[in-house]
């Protein structure tokens, strides 16, 4: 444990290429993320292009981001979900068959699997181990894009399997966080917790005041311009959930409160049924067709 608290050392002189890819049918911002000093990168929170009311799916965000890399001529080694989103599919999978990787998520996927596992009634044959996963990440583990380390570091309460991914003075935060003026993720899902998300956040906020914050979502508030960049000094400065001063108490009072009122993700129902299985859809029937499920009085 280092002076900061933080399980590792944060070296701000070390600065990731990182190349942003907005959603507007999800508002989610996906990443390309380059070692400027070789041709490896990584690819965070990619997402599958849905119509719910055709059940059409389609790769267009994707294939920008695939376009992107091979334009560069970069190479990928790591596909990684921040967590298993309730707000959109995931294209890990596609990217993978297109340009190699490996897909990473945190230990925690086990979880959501075994409740998510029951609430889509998926049976036995239905893996709770996290095996459609090429690694399980564990808090403070590391791995590498290149020559840079990447630091895993475990942010629950949005979900049981939130990680924030730390490399040189950059980190990914998956919807643990918002910008400043939007605060904080929702905690009301199965498996959340306001009191351990508002930790959480702490731990992220204990990170050097110039490491760069990468959202997955932005809904521009009040219309602003999206945005999804900002600070560690930024948010314990003017976060309005979690900035200096605003005890665990009055978070939790207020997220509660809030959470109350939120509607359920519209893509909740195939968003989680595809993403616990590592971004794959459901498998086919004897007749080669594939079915989401829709569970009623459940969520």
């Amino acid at each position: 444990m280092t002076a900061s608290g933080l399980p590792f050392d944060v070296d701000l002189d070390l600065v990731p290429e990182v190349v942003p890819f907005f959603d507007p049918e999800t508002n989610t911002i996906s990443y390309v993320v380059h070692d400027p000093k070789s041709d490896a990168c990584a690819v965070f929170d990619s997402v599958m292009d849905f119509d719910y009311a055709s059940g059409h799916i389609s790769f267009t965000h994707a294939d920008a981001i695939i376009a992107h890399i091979r334009a560069k001529g970069w190479r990928v080694e790591w596909l990684i979900e921040t967590h298993a989103h309730a707000d959109h599919l995931s294209a890990a999978p596609y990217v993978q068959r297109h340009l190699g990787g490996k897909l990473g998520i945190g230990e925690n996927i086990t979880v959501v699997q075994n409740v998510f596992g029951k609430v889509f009634n998926e049976g036995t044959e239905f893996r709770r181990d996290g095996s459609q996963f090429d690694r399980l990440f564990r808090d403070g583990d590391s791995y590498s894009i290149g020559a840079m380390t990447v630091h895993a570091m475990s942010t629950p309460g949005h979900t049981p399997a939130c990680m924030t991914h730390v490399v040189g003075n950059a980190a990914f935060v998956g919807d643990t966080l918002f910008m400043p003026d939007a605060g904080s993720a929702r905690a009301d899902f199965p498996g959340g917790d306001a009191a351990v998300l508002y930790r959480s956040m702490k731990r992220i906020l204990a990170l050097p005041d110039p490491v760069r914050l990468f959202m997955c979502h932005d809904y521009g508030p009040n219309g602003r311009d999206i945005r999804w960049e900002t600070t560690v000094g930024d948010e314990r400065a003017h976060n309005i959930h979690v900035r200096e001063g605003i005890t665990e108490a009055e978070f939790v009072g207020m997220r509660q409160a809030r959470d109350k009122t939120l509607a359920m993700p519209r893509l909740i129902i195939p968003s989680l049924q595809v993403n616990i299985r590592g971004g794959e859809l459901p498998p086919k029937d004897q007749d080669g067709r594939t079915f989401l499920k829709v569970p009623v009085n459940t969520l």
